[in-house]
């Protein structure tokens, strides 16, 4: 016969520093994890950092003043989180991610051809 407890990391507790975010486990355990795996966190105030809910049954933290969440098995197995790049002016992306199609351009006025 095996007794076999769950094996899932579930957050009781969080302490965001200004260098560390450390999640207290249910079982016990303690994850740290460096400030600047999360950009927004590292660029949130105090407050913003302070300001967090635990998601579900434990299974991650939810910061809403600045749209982040973290999981446990994201902090015990994870990346840092990159920061998305900036596009160039001029894209023929739209702000909402569409694809517009590129505008039409007369040609110019040295190649244009009077009929008489």
């Amino acid at each position: 016969m095996s007794i076999v407890g769950s094996t899932e990391a579930r957050i009781r507790d969080v302490k965001v520093t200004a260098d560390v975010i450390t999640a207290y486990l249910v079982d016990g355990r303690v994850i740290s994890v460096p400030l600047a795996w999360s950009w927004r966190l590292s660029e949130a105030t105090p407050a913003q950092r302070g300001h967090w809910e635990i998601i579900g049954d434990g299974q991650g933290i939810h910061w809403p003043d600045i749209d982040e969440d973290i999981s446990a098995e994201g902090m015990l197995h994870g990346v840092p989180a990159h920061r998305p790049r900036r596009r160039a002016q001029g894209s023929a992306i739209s702000q909402r991610g569409r694809h517009q199609p590129p505008k039409k351009r007369s040609p110019p006025a040295s190649r244009l051809r009077l009929r008489g």
